[in-house]
C-alpha cells in the first residue's frame, strides 16, 4: 500500500492512497463468506457456497462493495498511523478508483492537531486579586452557625418576613384544580424565594388559619409556564430564636472555648477557602496568558461539535431549572448575538487548552498512575452524586477512562505550568501555590507540588 499527505490547511490533510487488489484478498474472503451466510442456493449448505456460484448468483458487483466497505476503515488507520497524521474526528473518504482485480485508489480528508510552537514559558507572570475577607463575610457565617442552633417558636401574630411558616397550596386554572399542584403541611420561610413567584407578598400579613390568592406561573408539570390561580392558606407561624453569640454558644456549637477562639476559626476558614480560589484564578490567569502568546489554530469541525455539545448541556440545565432560554438571556443581562460570540470564545479557548495541555504533558513526560485516576474519578463521582463504583462502571461501558485519564494528565500540565509561573497579587505580593494543599493550608516545601484544579475541557468530553 502507498500513501501520501497533503495539507489543505494548518488543521486539516488529506491522505492520499493506493492498494494493490492483491492486498483486498482477506476483505474479499469475508465478503464472500459473509454473503454465504445469507443466501440459500439449492445443493448448497448454508454458508458453504462457492465464489463463483454467488457471483453467478448475486454478482460480482455487491461482494465488491462489502469488500471495499469492509477494507477502508483498516486501510485508512493504517496510512494514518505509516503517515504519523495526529487524525482527530471522522474522516471524509472518498474512492476515486477502482475496478475488478486492478488497485484501489482513495483520498480521506480529515482534521488533525495543528502544530504549535511554545515560547519559553519559564517565570511566566500572570496577576490575580488580592485575599481580602469582609466583616460581613465573618459575620455571615456565625449568623449561619447561629441559625443551626436556632429554635423555632410558635406566635399568635401574623406573618412577617423570615418567619417559619406551615401552608396549605391549592392551584385551579379557569375554575379546575390543577391535580399535581396540591400540596398541604409545607413548610417554608418567607423571603427565601424557593416556593412560587408571588408567594412571598401572599402570605405576610396572614395569621393562622388565614387564606389568600395569588397569580403565579407553575415552574413544573403540564401546565408548566402558564398563569394559574393559586390559593395559600396558613396553618402556623413561627419565629426564630437564636442563641447569643458567647462563650456558652461556642462551647455549644464548636470545639472552642470562647466566642473569640471561634470566630478566629471562622476567619481561618475562610482565609483557606479564598487561598484555594485564588490558586483557581491563578491558574486561569496563567493559562490565559499562554493562550495570547500562542498560536493555536482551532479545527472547525471541532468547534462545531464543541459548540452544539455546549449547547444542548445549557439547554439540559434550563430544562432542569424550569427556566426558559428567553429568562437566561435576561438574568445573563445578554443578547442573542452577544451570546453566541461568548459561547464561541469559550469553545475556542478551552479547545485552544486542551491542544496546549497535551504539547505540554508531551513534553514533560507526564503521566497518570492508579491512584490519581482512582482519586479523580471520586472528585466525578462528588460532583455527580453518585458513588465511585457506580461512577467508574459508567466510565468503563461508556469508554470515558481515556478522556478522564486526558483530564487528569491535562491538570498536572497546567499544575506544571504555574508552578513554574511568577504569580503575584493586586498588590505585588508573590502568591505561595507550590505548598498549598487541597484544604487551604500549606504544607511542607520540601515535598511540594502544586494543587491540580480542574481544567475546563471541551464539552464532549
Amino acid at each position: 500500500m502507498k500513501s501520501t499527505v497533503e495539507s489543505l490547511s494548518p488543521t486539516k490533510v488529506k491522505l492520499i492512497v493506493e492498494v494493490p487488489f492483491e492486498e483486498l484478498k482477506p476483505s474479499l474472503d469475508a465478503a464472500y463468506q459473509s454473503i454465504a451466510q445469507q443466501i440459500q442456493v439449492p445443493g448448497f449448505r448454508k454458508g458453504k457456497i462457492p465464489p463463483q456460484v454467488i457471483d453467478q448468483r448475486v454478482g460480482r458487483g455487491p461482494v465488491l462493495e462489502e469488500a471495499i466497505n469492509d477494507a477502508l476503515p483498516k486501510l485508512y488507520s493504517q496510512a494514518v498511523q505509516d503517515n504519523q497524521v495526529k487524525a482527530i474526528g471522522r474522516p471524509e473518504v472518498d474512492v476515486t478508483e477502482f475496478n475488478d482485480k486492478e488497485s484501489l485508489q482513495f483520498s480521506a480528508e480529515v482534521e488533525v492537531r495543528p502544530e504549535i510552537t511554545l515560547p519559553d514559558l519559564e517565570g511566566l507572570e500572570a496577576e490575580v486579586e488580592d485575599i481580602a475577607i469582609a466583616d460581613s463575610e465573618v459575620d455571615e457565617q456565625i449568623e449561619a452557625l447561629r441559625q443551626r442552633f436556632g429554635s423555632l417558636n410558635p406566635v399568635e401574630r401574623a406573618t412577617a418576613d423570615k418567619d417559619y411558616i406551615t401552608i396549605d397550596l391549592s392551584a385551579s386554572k379557569d375554575g379546575e384544580k390543577v391535580e399535581e399542584a396540591q400540596a398541604t403541611g409545607l413548610s417554608y420561610q418567607v423571603g427565601s424565594g424557593q416556593l412560587l413567584e408571588g408567594l412571598d407578598e401572599a402570605v405576610i400579613g396572614l395569621s393562622a388559619g388565614e387564606s389568600n390568592t395569588f397569580v403565579t406561573q407553575l415552574v413544573g408539570g403540564s401546565l408548566k409556564g402558564d398563569d394559574v390561580d393559586v390559593s395559600v392558606t396558613v396553618t402556623a407561624v413561627k419565629e426564630q430564636e437564636l442563641p447569643a453569640f458567647d462563650d456558652d454558644f461556642a462551647q455549644t456549637a464548636s470545639e472552642f472555648d470562647t466566642a473569640d477562639e471561634l470566630k478566629a476559626d471562622v476567619q481561618a476558614r475562610l482565609e483557606r477557602g479564598k487561598r484555594l480560589e485564588q490558586a483557581g484564578e491563578a491558574r486561569d490567569a496563567v493559562l490565559e496568558k499562554i493562550l495570547t502568546l500562542v498560536e493555536v489554530p482551532v479545527p472547525e469541525g471541532l468547534l462545531t461539535e464543541e459548540l452544539a455539545a455546549r449547547k444542548e448541556n445549557l439547554e439540559q440545565q434550563l430544562g432542569y431549572s424550569g427556566m426558559s432560554f428567553e429568562q437566561f438571556l435576561e438574568g445573563e443581562e445578554q443578547s442573542q448575538e452577544e451570546f453566541d460570540e461568548d459561547l464561541k470564545k469559550r469553545s475556542e479557548d478551552a479547545i485552544k487548552a486542551q491542544f496546549v495541555l497535551d504539547l505540554v504533558a508531551e513534553q514533560q513526560e507526564l503521566n497518570v498512575n492508579d491512584q490519581e485516576l482512582t482519586e479523580h474519578i471520586v472528585r466525578h463521582a462528588q460532583r455527580s452524586g453518585v458513588s465511585p463504583d457506580q461512577f467508574a462502571q459508567h466510565a468503563v461501558e461508556n469508554n470515558l477512562v481515556p478522556s478522564l485519564v486526558s483530564e487528569v494528565v491535562r491538570g498536572k500540565a497546567l499544575a506544571h505550568l504555574v508552578e513554574h509561573a511568577n504569580v503575584k497579587d493586586a498588590s505585588g505580593n508573590a502568591v505561595e501555590l507550590k505548598t498549598l494543599q487541597p484544604d487551604g493550608t500549606y504544607g511542607d516545601p520540601e515535598a511540594a507540588e502544586v494543587v491540580e484544579a480542574p481544567v475546563e475541557e471541551p464539552a464532549k468530553a
